[in-house]
C-alpha cells in the first residue's frame, strides 16, 4: 500500500508494511486520511541522519494516533510492534518515533542516511520506506538549519492522498470529503515561509546593487586572505600614519629621508626597504609618523617632489604586513591594531654556503652569525685537519715516497685488469717491504759500529749513496710515468749491488778497527 506525501520541496511516495507492521500502517493510513499531517512542518532536520514530522504544533512534543483522535487523551499511543525486527540500513525508510516508553503516536521520521544502527537500538518501528521522490530527501538534507536542526525556511507537508487503503475505517471516525483549508494557527511560523520570496535587493537602485555585491566580494576576499595567514585579522586596516614612498633613487638612505620628512613633524620610523642578501635598494621605503595630521600633510607637499635627481611617489600604505593585534582590555569587540617593531632579527639573514669548511668558519666567525658551540666544532675540526698533515709529515721518508709510487703506478695503469692490478700492488709492497728493511739493517750495522767504535766511514758512505738515490729518484718523480716504471723496474738489481756494497763494508769495517783504533775516533768526529 502507498502514500502520497505532497512538501514543499517535491512529492514523496512511501510504500507500507502491512504484514510485519499492521498497527503501525493502519494508523499512518487513517491519520493520512482524516489529513491530519496536512500543513505540518518538518520540525526537525539532521543531515545525513533524519527528517521529522507529524506533530500539528511542529514543536516535537505534540501529536495523537488516530485511536487518540477519535476517543480523546487517553487513547494518544499505542504500543510499539518489535517483532519482525527491521533495521533502519537504507537512506528514505519510514519508522515511527518512540516516546521513550516503547509507545508511539503520529510522530514519524524518514532516515536521510544509511546503516543507521543508532536507530535500531532505539526501538524506533519500521514501517514503510520511501519508493519515488529521493530528490525531495536530497533537498530534505541539504537545507539549511539551525544548531536545533529546525530550517530556517519552513519545508511542510501541503497534503496528503492515500493511493490504497486495505483496512476498514474505524467506527466513530470522521473523514472530510475535502481537503480543509489552513487555519492562521497552522501557517503561524517565525522562520521564512516555504511559499516566501526572498529579495534582498528590493527598493535599491542598480548603482547601490552593484556596490553592495562589490562590498560583499571584498569581504569574501578579506576572509580568504586571513584563512591562509596573508593578514592577522579579516577586520584589520592599513594603519593611517604611514606614508608609502616609491621611485627613489638607489643611494638615497633611511636617514635622508628622515631627513627630509621630519619637517612635517616627529617620526616615529623609517626605513629604505633592502634586499637581504645583496644589501641593495629596492627604491621604495615606508615613513611612520607620531601623529596622522603630519602624515596626511607630508602626502599633499611631498608628491612629485624631486629627491637624489628622481621624483619620487607619495602614497598612503595599505600593507599590512607589519601590523599585529594589540590586546585591548576595555573593549572586547573593538580591536586595536599597531605596528610591529621594526628591527629585523638576526635568523631573518639568508644562510651563506661554501664549499670549504674553513673558509665557512673564517666567514661566519666574521659576521658573528655563527653560534659559540658551533665556532668550537669549526676550530676543532680545523686543528684536526693540521695535526693529520702534521703525522703524514712526521712519517717516515721511504714510507711517503712507497705511497707516492703506489699512487703513481695506479694512476698510469688506469687501464689495467683488477688481476694484474692486484698483482702489481702485491709487487710494490714487497718491494716497498724489503727496501725498508735494507734501510733498517744498514742502520743496524752503523749502530753497531758506533757501539764498537770501529770505523763508520763506509757507513757514511752508504748513507750518502742513499740521499743521493732518494734526491735523483725524486728527479724521476717529476718526469713521465713512462720513464718512473723503467726506473722502478731497473730498482732490483741497485738493491743487490748495494747489499754487497753493504757487506763488504762491514767486513772492511772490522779488520780497520783491529789495525787501529785512532780510526774510529776520526770516523766519530767526522760522523758529528
Amino acid at each position: 500500500m502507498a502514500v502520497l506525501l505532497e512538501t514543499s520541496v517535491g512529492d514523496i511516495v512511501v510504500d507500507l508494511m502491512l504484514e510485519e507492521r499492521p498497527k503501525a500502517c493502519l494508523n499512518f493510513l487513517k491519520l493520512c486520511k482524516v489529513k491530519f499531517y496536512n500543513y505540518c512542518l518538518f520540525h526537525t532536520v539532521k543531515p545525513n541522519f533524519i527528517a521529522q514530522a507529524g506533530d500539528p504544533t511542529n514543536t516535537g512534543d505534540g501529536g495523537s494516533s488516530i485511536w487518540g483522535v477519535r476517543d480523546g487523551e487517553g487513547q494518544r499511543f499505542f504500543e510499539a510492534e518489535k517483532v519482525p525486527r527491521i533495521k533502519h540500513t537504507q537512506i528514505g525508510t519510514l519508522s515511527m518515533v518512540n516516546d521513550g516508553n516503547a509507545r508511539h503516536s503520529s510522530q514519524w521520521f524518514l532516515t536521510l542516511g544509511s546503516d543507521l544502527d543508532y536507530l535500531d537500538a532505539q526501538e524506533h518501528t519500521v514501517f514503510g520506506a520511501v519508493s519515488e521522490g529521493l530528490e525531495a530527501l536530497q533537498k530534505l538534507n541539504e537545507a539549511y538549519c539551525d544548531k536545533e536542526g529546525r530550517p530556517y525556511r519552513d519545508i511542510r507537508i501541503n497534503h496528503t492522498v492515500v493511493l490504497d487503503d486495505p483496512f476498514p475505517d474505524l467506527d466513530g471516525l470522521e473523514i472530510p470529503s475535502r481537503s480543509p483549508s489552513p487555519t492562521a494557527e497552522q501557517l503561524k511560523s517565525s522562520r521564512i515561509g516555504a511559499d516566501e520570496e526572498l529579495n534582498d535587493n528590493e527598493g535599491m537602485t542598480a548603482a547601490e546593487i552593484e556596490e553592495k555585491i562589490r562590498e560583499q566580494e571584498a569581504a569574501a576576499h578579506t576572509t580568504m586572505l586571513e584563512i591562509v595567514g596573508d593578514i592577522p585579522d579579516a577586520d584589520v586596516k592599513p594603519p593611517d600614519n604611514v606614508l608609502f614612498v616609491c621611485k627613489l633613487n638607489p643611494a638615497t638612505t633611511s636617514e635622508d629621508l628622515e631627513i627630509i620628512f621630519s619637517r612635517f613633524g616627529a617620526i616615529t620610523s623609517c626605513e629604505v626597504i633592502r634586499d637581504q642578501k645583496s644589501g641593495e635598494s629596492l627604491q621604495y621605503a615606508f615613513v611612520e609618523f607620531d601623529k596622522t595630521e603630519d602624515c596626511e600633510e607630508a602626502y599633499f607637499k611631498m608628491d612629485n617632489v624631486l629627491i637624489d635627481e628622481r621624483r619620487i611617489h607619495v602614497d598612503f600604505s595599505q600593507s599590512v604586513a607589519k601590523v599585529q593585534r594589540k590586546q585591548n582590555k576595555g573593549e572586547k569587540n573593538k580591536p586595536e591594531f599597531r605596528l610591529k617593531n621594526r628591527e629585523r632579527q638576526g635568523n631573518e639573514k639568508y644562510q651563506m654556503v661554501f664549499d670549504d669548511a674553513d673558509t665557512a668558519v673564517s666567514a661566519l666567525n666574521a659576521s658573528g652569525s655563527l653560534s659559540k658551540h658551533a665556532r668550537k666544532d669549526g676550530d676543532d675540526s680545523k686543528m684536526r685537519r693540521r695535526d693529520e698533515g702534521k703525522d703524514r709529515e712526521d712519517r717516515p721518508r721511504s714510507r711517503r715516497w712507497d705511497e707516492r709510487e703506489k699512487s703513481e703506478r695506479s694512476t698510469a695503469s688506469g687501464g689495467v685488469s683488477d688481476r694484474s692490478a692486484t698483482h702489481a700492488s702485491s709487487q710494490q709492497s714487497s718491494s716497498s717491504s724489503r727496501r725498508g728493511d735494507d734501510y733498517a739493517r744498514s742502520d743496524h750495522y752503523s749502530r753497531s759500529d758506533r757501539d764498537r767504535g770501529g770505523s763508520s766511514s763506509s757507513a757514511c758512505r752508504s748513507r750518502e749513496e742513499r740521499s743521493d738515490r732518494h734526491r735523483s729518484d725524486g728527479r724521476h718523480d717529476e718526469r713521465s710515468g713512462d720513464r718512473h716504471r723503467s726506473r722502478f723496474d731497473s730498482d732490483r738489481p741497485n738493491e743487490h749491488r748495494h747489499r754487497e756494497e753493504r757487506s763488504s763494508s762491514h767486513h772492511h769495517s772490522k779488520h780497520d778497527r783491529r789495525r787501529s783504533p785512532d780510526r774510529s775516533r776520526d770516523s766519530h768526529s767526522h760522523r758529528r
